[in-house]
This record gives structure tokens, C-alpha cells and sequence, in this order.
């Protein structure tokens, strides 16, 4: 990637949470151990789901991928954050934070359209189980995953894109962890009124339109489960659901309140604990409310525990 000739900035410094030193230590311990269960927790999803025939599902299909999202998400930030934490000298050159942004954009952006195909899914599953198997085959699925990745895609070109176009002078400390958009944006030292249009007009197409999509996805599934008689099968068809919707509400919620709050009213600080929410805690909490709440996942997971014991006591 290329700076503009009126860009004289070749390094951003990243002022992270705390300059002192005991508390960088302790938020090292607690980061780390988080992206380790994020990276743990999701993979085992992965593996159980690929496995375990009785998951061969478009649910699980796509529950797939978004951990393989968490995994890569959380990989573009929380290393090098994790060197900031120790380190004295906190910089990142230009090319990387452009890098760093492009793909962390593009990874957020793809999840919370994916989690839209999921709530359509569920909503399928729901209200038209006799057509369920036609309706969300092998071919749909993979182009509404083929759809979810291509734009997220599009969406991290453009707004990247943009970004590089701006004039970046000699102030070059962003207040945040990482290269996040917004936090880079507002170094710039030229109009950035077609960012904030970009910005407005991404969060309408990525965030509100899909989390509408989600609404009236679980309005029908709450409608259609409350006409069937059997309480059991009421509590059967709320337990395939209410994992997403948890997922859903922390995603959404938590990016809506970044991107789509006025940013009038936005400090600095309660930008990084929302940043950290959605890239940090979040991807963590996915497989431990997946496999917490899913009678199937939870199965999957102690065959896979049963098979090791098998084997190490072979050994």
C-alpha cells in the first residue's frame, strides 16, 4: 500500500489502555488468556463440526464459518496487542496499520452479515421445516457464505481505500489499541466528509439493514413457535435459537454503538471498551455460548474428549 505525497506520517503510535507498567502486565494475563479460549473454544467447534456426521447441517455449516471469522478476527488485533502491552515503544508503520485495519473491517463486516444468514436459517428451519432441506441446500448455503465474505470484502476495499487517500500530517498518535477506522480517521488533517458518508451509508448496509433482517427473522420464529402445542417442542425449537440471538445481540450491540452512535458524543475511551468488546470478549464468548447452550455441539465436544482418553490410555 502507498501514502499519498502529502502524507508525511510513516509510523502511527498507539496509546493503548494504560502507560503504566503493573497494569499493562495485568491486561497482558487477562488478553492472553481470553485469545487462548477464543482460539481453543472456536477451533474445537470447527473440529467437532467437521467430524461429527449429525452436524453435517446448514446450521452448523454456517456456525462453522463464523468461528473460523472469530479465529482470524481476533488474530489481526490481539497479537500485536499483546506485544504493545510489553512493550516500550508502542509504533506501527503505515503499510501495517492500513493492513491491520483493511482486514479487521473486512473480517467484522463479513460476520455481521453472516449472522443475518444464520437468523434467516433459523428462520427457515422454524416456519418451513417440510421445505427446509430444499429450500437451504448444499449450493444455497454456499453462495449465501460466498455472499457474506464478498462483501465484507467490497465494504474493507472501499473504506480502506478511502482511508488511504487522506492527508495524515505530523500528528501520528491514535488513541486506541489498534488501527481501528474511526480512531484512524480522526488523525486525518484533510476533509473527511466522504469517509463519513461511506461510513454512514456501510453501517446502514452492513449493520442496520442486517440486524432489521434479523428482527423480523425471530418475530416469525417467536410467532411460529408459540403456535405449537407441545410444550417440549416449543422448548426445542427456542433452544436452536436462543444461542444465535445471544451471539446476535452482543455483535450487533456493541458495533452499533461504535459506528452508529453520534459521534458528538463519543470519547475516546468508551470507543476502546466497545473496540474491545466486539474484538476481543465477543469472538470469546461465541463457542462457550454455542456449546453451552446446544445439547448437539455439547455431544460433539465429549466424543471428541472420549476418543482422546481412548487414545492416551492406549498409549
Amino acid at each position: 500500500m502507498g501514502q499519498d505525497n502529502q502524507t508525511s506520517v510513516t509510523e502511527f503510535v498507539l496509546l493503548g489502555f494504560s502507560r503504566e507498567r503493573g497494569t499493562n502486565v495485568f491486561l497482558f494475563a487477562v488478553v492472553f488468556s481470553m485469545y487462548l479460549i477464543t482460539l481453543v473454544g472456536n477451533t474445537l467447534i470447527i473440529v467437532a463440526i467437521c467430524i461429527d456426521p449429525r452436524l453435517n447441517t446448514p446450521m452448523y455449516f454456517f456456525l462453522c464459518n463464523l468461528s473460523f471469522l472469530d479465529i482470524c478476527y481476533t488474530t489481526a488485533v490481539v497479537p500485536q496487542l499483546l506485544v504493545h502491552f510489553l512493550a516500550s515503544h508502542k509504533n506501527i508503520s503505515f503499510d501495517r496499520c492500513m493492513a491491520q485495519l483493511y482486514v479487521g473491517f473486512f473480517l467484522g463486516s463479513t460476520e455481521f452479515i453472516l449472522l443475518a444468514v444464520m437468523a434467516y436459517d433459523r428462520y427457515v428451519a422454524v416456519c418451513h421445516p417440510l421445505h427446509y432441506k430444499n429450500i437451504m441446500s448444499r449450493k444455497v448455503c454456499i453462495q449465501l457464505m460466498m455472499v457474506s465474505w464478498t462483501s465484507g470484502f467490497l465494504n474493507a476495499l472501499i473504506h480502506t481505500s478511502f482511508t488511504l487517500h487522506l492527508h495524515y500530517c505530523s500528528y501520528n498518535v491514535i488513541n486506541h489499541f489498534g488501527c481501528e477506522l474511526l480512531a484512524v480517521i480522526k488523525l486525518a488533517c484533510s476533509d473527511t466528509f466522504v469517509n463519513d458518508v461511506a461510513l454512514t451509508v456501510s453501517g446502514v448496509f452492513v449493520l442496520f439493514i442486517p440486524c432489521l433482517l434479523v428482527m423480523f427473522s425471530y418475530m416469525y420464529i417467536i410467532n411460529a413457535i408459540l403456535s405449537i402445542r407441545s410444550e417440549e417442542g416449543q422448548h426445542r425449537a427456542f433452544s436452536t435459537c436462543t444461542s444465535h440471538l445471544t451471539v446476535v445481540t452482543l455483535c450487533y450491540g456493541t458495533a452499533m454503538f461504535a459506528y452508529l452512535a453520534p459521534k458528538a458524543n463519543m470519547s475516546s475511551d468508551r470507543d476502546k471498551i466497545l473496540s474491545f468488546l466486539y474484538v476481543v470478549v465477543t469472538p470469546m464468548l461465541n463457542p462457550l455460548i454455542y456449546s453451552l447452550r446446544n445439547k448437539e455441539v455439547k455431544g460433539a465436544l465429549t466424543k471428541i474428549a472420549h476418543r482422546k482418553n481412548i487414545l492416551l490410555e492406549r498409549q
